[in-house]
């Protein structure tokens, strides 16, 4: 077996203010994504299925139920002699370095740990994304090309491209799979391309070691706002690799239900089988769970309904975690409810995205009646009991733990829950 040439360092570690609730205790790549998994799983899936065995993961924020999830790394086949999934958080005390202060930052404090390995290629990735790639075409373009950083690229709607890195890859010989990055904009007010970063880097690792040890004399940690510009001005062979598969950003909450509502379908955008998706079922207990049972009465359309749930209800366009019950009269439309979710009877939900060992008393009402693309989401922090009849309007946020105290008997449109 040959000593694999490739280190996958996985930046996991950051909240995502966008998101609300659903980060207010873990990172995003913690939050719970498509029935079973985390959003991590991406990837982690992708790692595995690409062949590439040495990968650490920076953690951060609240980690515990990342690295709770992530366990021995076994599920991902991260065992063996030369395969490993390391955890990085960072260290603090006078014999260690400093907080994470940002993505630059976060590799530059592991430099020891990534030489140790003595990679041939270094791939950095954000860890709150999904898709699914096939790393090693990235990996054979970069070397190729010969290349010193080579960054994978997406098109997105000119509309919401200022949300993100874009550069301007030359067009030549007619090859689609990328070309030389001639410019490169972090985040513009106006995007002059659409071709927008997917956070995947490939570096050489000398290339790598410079520019994090000149950079980390600045005040800013960031690879797109201050290590590729410096790159492109050092006219380095800085190449931009085209991606053209379906890619989920999910930083906002309508864009999380919106790509959680592309694994719905006869023929989904977001194919869990097809892509060869892993995750630690042994975490919360999944695998141990009872088949989902459903009830003489229940109605059950376009959606996914995983183990340990119990359906008396009628469930449309939604997705169930393990452990939800939805009980005698209950309607969930266009929802998301994460594990061990309750939902009592005659509740009606519409696009609604609910944290874990949420219970909603009987006859809750929460969200639209009627849901339109426009209609905002509704969520529910985790750890709370709604109590009976409170109606609780659309795009509503009920914070975390709310669960004792006096609650209204409506909570308006928009509002924000303490």
């Amino acid at each position: 077996m040959l000593k694999p040439t490739t280190l996958a360092m996985i930046l996991a570690g950051s909240r995502v203010n966008e998101l609300n609730v659903l980060t207010s205790s873990r990172p995003k790549s913690a939050v719970p994504f498509g029935g079973l998994g985390r959003i991590i799983d991406f990837p982690l899936s992708n790692l595995l299925n690409s062949g590439i065995e040495q990968i650490a993961l920076l953690s951060q924020y609240r980690s515990y139920s990342l690295i709770n999830h992530i366990g021995t790394g076994a599920a991902w086949d991260m065992i063996g002699r030369y395969r490993k999934l390391s955890i990085l958080p960072p260290s603090q005390g006078a014999m260690g370095g400093d907080w994470y202060r940002g993505p630059a930052d976060a590799i530059h404090q592991n430099l020891d740990f990534i030489r140790f390995h003595e990679p041939e290629e270094i791939l950095i990735l954000s860890g709150d994304h999904v898709y699914s790639m096939d790393y090693q075409d990235m990996i054979n373009y970069h070397t190729e090309k010969d290349a010193d950083l080579t960054i994978a690229f997406t098109r997105v709607p000119r509309s919401d491209a200022h949300r993100f890195g874009l550069a301007e890859i030359e067009e030549k010989d007619n090859d689609t799979r990328g070309g030389r990055i001639l410019d490169y904009w972090e985040k513009p007010l106006c995007p002059q391309s659409d071709w927008a970063s997917m956070t995947i880097l490939c570096f050489k690792p000398d290339v790598l070691y410079q520019a994090l040890e000149e950079n980390h004399k600045g005040e800013s940690y960031h690879f797109g706002l201050d290590i590729i510009p410096s790159l492109l001005q050092k006219n380095l062979k800085i190449y931009g690799y085209k991606f053209y598969g379906y890619w989920g950003y999910t930083r906002t909450i309508d864009e999380y239900w919106r790509s959680s509502m592309d694994m719905l379908g006869s023929n989904p955008a977001i194919d869990l089988e097809k892509w060869m998706f892993r995750t630690n079922l042994d975490h919360r207990n999944i695998r141990d769970n009872e088949p989902a049972l459903m009830g003489e009465n229940a109605i059950v359309t376009n959606s996914l309904i995983y183990n340990g749930c119990k359906v008396g209800g009628t469930v449309r366009n939604s997705i169930l975690f393990p452990g939800v019950h939805v009980k005698r009269g209950a309607v969930v439309e266009n929802s998301i409810l994460f594990y061990n979710n309750i939902v009592g009877k005659n509740c009606r939900l519409n696009k609604v995205v609910s944290d874990v060992n949420v219970v909603f008393k009987e006859k809750v009402t929460a969200g639209p009646l009627v849901c339109a693309a426009h209609t905002p989401v509704t969520v529910i922090g985790w750890n709370n009991t709604i109590p009976q009849s409170t109606e609780i309007g659309e795009g509503a946020t009920i914070h975390p733990n709310r669960s004792g105290g006096v609650w209204p008997s409506y909570i308006n449109s928009g509002e924000e829950f303490h």
